[in-house]
């Protein structure tokens, strides 16, 4: 019986390392990369670099991986391999140079999706924004309307000389109104419930969206029925569901979209126009023309209220020359943009055919860390400096600068960069022209961020006071 009971275990020992054995040979023949193929770091079998990214700092872990390969680089992140590409020269390459081919997303949506249903719901989404004002004076009339409100609000929070407050929520209000009144064809008093309500959703959506857990595992391992094992993706979808309701209750379904278009023939639903997909539009939506003005406007008052000097200079030139000359003012706005670098990693992009950068064979999954663009030492003078010279020439006017890619570049740049353009220039102008920021007393503001789909700032209050 002894005997018998060894053998067996024996068996069982033998088995158990012939499928280990197996699945290792397997993965290693499967995973082969081909020639010229981006190097890699050092990765484990069948769970590849999962764990080797830093969470709370990915883009700068990937930038300096970045500067040890030669700004060209591979990942295996579970069973997928994404190709990761710095530096200004190699991202221009691939999202303008390579813009035709470098074009499609792994995913559903506005921002996710591909091919002609991508093509379509970008144009409907276009003429839909033009359709309410983008661009025109109307639109401008309605962003000056807003930040009426939300000077009120402000006036409202600031209290005595020594009472502080968080600027964070009331900034969401008044960008996502401008959203509100272009997609649910109305704007929402502060105070509504369901406002406030659809607001802390489609913000825990984007940062659950954003995480390091949802770049890096529903990517790598969507033949998995996610909604299945547990973690807090599970609360995304709960959002999903509830954002579904707001949507509904506001009558946006995607033919309250076609009938706001005059002569708009109606959509397929194998368009992407249908039930299902509309959250997933919105909450794009939401994200190219909310999310990340409302935290370069935070991350403004942050960068104004720790170097007071240039907020003298904006309000002494908003004081003097408001309406004639904006150089000064817009040039503080890009360098917002850029060392605030609201959206560091960019989005996985799909190679429509296996294409070559710098001289590597590229197959397929790419992601342009914009983060090493907007720091890369050979384009800026004082990169890691929060410097708004650079964007002025040596008599002061303003100067566009290559490098300068905030909201992506090629075929799927931003599709709200317009609208986001318009709202800081207009919000900041308000907001610096009535008030003067300042820190709490005794108090330092941290300029460490917190990275999601945005990166955007911790917890902080502020003091304003009238001018």
């Amino acid at each position: 019986m002894v005997l018998t009971s060894n053998l067996e275990i024996l068996d069982f020992k033998g088995l158990l390392l012939f499928v280990v054995a197996f699945l290792l040979v397997a993965d290693y023949v499967k995973n082969r990369n081909p020639p010229n193929y981006p190097l890699c770091p050092f990765s484990l079998p069948l769970l590849g670099n999962v764990f080797n990214i830093d969470s709370k700092e990915p883009h700068i872990y990937l930038t300096k991986l970045g500067h040890a390969y030669n700004n060209i680089f591979s990942l295996r992140l579970g069973r997928d391999k994404v190709v990761f590409i710095t530096g200004y020269k190699l991202v221009k390459e691939a999202l303008v140079t390579q813009a035709e081919n470098v074009v499609d997303r792994p995913y559903t949506g506005l921002f996710f999706s591909n091919g002609e249903m991508w093509k379509k719901q970008r144009r409907f989404a276009m003429s839909t924004l033009r359709n309410f004002g983008l661009g025109k004076k109307t639109m401008e009339l309605a962003i000056c309307e807003e930040s009426r409100f939300l000077l009120d609000e402000i006036d409202k929070q600031k209290g005595t000389q020594y009472f502080v407050f968080d600027p964070t929520i009331l900034f969401k209000k008044a960008v996502s109104n401008i959203i509100c009144q272009m997609v649910f064809g109305q704007r929402f008093d502060y105070a509504n419930h369901q406002f406030r309500t659809m607001l802390k959703y489609i913000s825990k959506s984007i940062q659950l969206e954003g995480s390091i857990r949802g770049q890096q595992l529903i990517p790598s391992f969507k033949s998995l029925s996610m909604k299945h094992l547990p973690g807090p993706h599970n609360d995304m979808f709960s959002n999903y569901k509830l954002l579904q309701a707001f949507v509904g209750c506001c009558q946006t379904q995607a033919t309250y979209f076609t009938s706001s278009i005059p002569d708009q023939k109606p959509h397929e639903t194998t368009d992407g126009f249908d039930e299902e997909n509309i959250v997933p539009c919105v909450l794009d939506l939401f994200l190219a023309g909310t999310e990340t003005t409302c935290t370069a406007l935070c991350w403004g008052l942050i960068y104004l209220i720790t170097y007071p000097e240039v907020q003298e200079n904006v309000q002494g030139e908003i004081d003097r020359v408001i309406g004639r000359s904006k150089e000064p003012s817009i040039a503080v706005i890009h360098e917002i943009l850029r060392f605030g670098e609201i959206v560091p990693m960019n989005g996985l992009q799909v190679a429509d055919k296996d294409t070559t950068l710098g001289e590597c064979f590229i197959p397929k999954v790419i992601l342009p860390i914009l983060h090493s663009v907007l720091f890369d030492e050979n384009e800026w003078e004082t990169p890691y400096k929060f410097n708004p010279g650079h964007f002025l020439d040596k008599e002061g006017q303003f100067v566009r600068r290559d490098a300068f890619m905030p909201f992506s570049a090629g075929k799927r740049v931003c599709l709200g960069e317009q609208l986001a353009r318009m709202e800081l220039f207009l919000f900041f102008v308000s907001l610096f022209r009535k008030f003067r920021f300042s820190a709490a007393e005794g108090e330092k503001l941290n300029l460490d961020g917190v990275i999601g789909v945005t990166r955007t700032p911790g917890p902080f209050k502020i003091h304003a006071m009238a001018r």
